[in-house]
């Protein structure tokens, strides 16, 4: 395995230094295909498509939707650099030989730039986070939130609707800003247990009644598909989830959750105590969703996408 160290300093230095160290290592492997997903890569993929190389543009979000909603970016500066993005994004990906989309929503736009568009979902695999059903609804009394513990996705609504519930929430993650941490450790109904490895996340849904993801309604959050909303189901327990029409759809079709409006904390509250207080439901609901889990949202189904691009251009 080849690499480049990880960038130090600010973003200018990571998008300049670290842009060129990466090109300057991908010109050395000299190697057929070439396949990246961070957006400041975009002139190196032009580089190397110039250099008659196959390049693969793997997409995980709509940026300009997501700059529009960045805290270190202006207000006044975020829609014309989100306008600005977009063309430069759009003019880059035209003339790359494939991009691998994420979401279907992100396959949409993309379809527009560039026909060799194939959207491959971010599925849990399937046995990764599988847990005993027989052992599930215990007298653990606790929901759980895993994943970036910042604003935007409604840690602050959480907070507040921690104070209404009669059990838990355990909150895992990395935390943005620092201060929420002590809000966190001095909340009666609330356990941070920091940032976990894979075996200790399966643990924690493993004794957990449901899983939350009340991301607010940001442009880039309202069309995504949050990897922990499928992690939730994986594992065999229900998903407590922003009312998106996206993420509804799921949660309708499946019955394998609820929604809730991720501003209203008294919402989230409601939700929590009735999937505490009603573990038959609870445990149908988490059934409904490994079900789901296993005929559609899985790895080992999406991977097989990603199979047939290589394949592609491997004849």
């Amino acid at each position: 395995m080849k690499g480049v160290k990880k960038g130090k300093g600010n973003r200018f230095m990571r998008m300049t230094k670290t842009v060129l160290e990466v090109f300057n290592k991908a010109k050395e492997i000299n190697a057929d295909i070439y396949h990246f997903h961070d957006p400041e890569l975009l002139p190196v993929g032009l580089a190397l498509k110039k250099r008659g190389k196959i390049v693969i543009y793997d997409i995980h979000e709509d940026l300009p939707r997501a700059i529009l909603s960045k805290p270190w970016i202006s207000s006044f500066m975020r829609k014309p650099t989100a306008t600005i993005i977009e063309i430069f994004e759009n003019y880059c990906a035209r003339k790359l030989d494939c991009l691998i989309t994420a979401t279907p929503y992100i396959t949409e736009r993309f379809k527009k730039v560039n026909r060799n568009t194939v959207n491959v979902n971010n599925f849990p695999l399937l046995d990764e986070l599988m847990t005993n059903s027989r052992d599930l609804f215990n007298s653990y009394g606790q929901v759980c939130y895993i994943g970036g513990l910042v604003p935007i996705r409604g840690m602050y609504e959480l907070i507040k609707a921690a104070e209404l519930i009669e059990g838990k929430i355990i909150f895992a993650g990395p935390v943005h800003p620092k201060d929420m941490e002590i809000t966190l450790s001095a909340h009666r109904n609330i356990e941070y247990v920091g940032i976990l490895k894979r075996p200790e996340v399966r643990e924690l849904l493993h004794t957990s009644v449901a899983g939350i993801v009340t991301f607010l309604p940001e442009p880039n959050n309202v069309n995504a598909q949050p990897n922990k909303m499928f992690e939730y189901m994986s594992a065999g327990i229900p998903v407590i989830c922003s009312d998106f029409p996206l993420w509804g759809t799921i949660i309708e079709k499946y019955k394998c959750g609820i929604c809730v409006n991720p501003e209203d904390p008294k919402a989230i509250a409601d939700a929590i105590n009735y999937l505490l207080n009603n573990p038959d439901v609870a445990q149908e609901m988490g059934r409904n969703g490994r079900i789901a889990i296993e005929r559609e949202f899985n790895w080992e189904e999406e991977s097989r996408k990603m199979i047939e691009v290589y394949k592609s251009f491997c004849k």
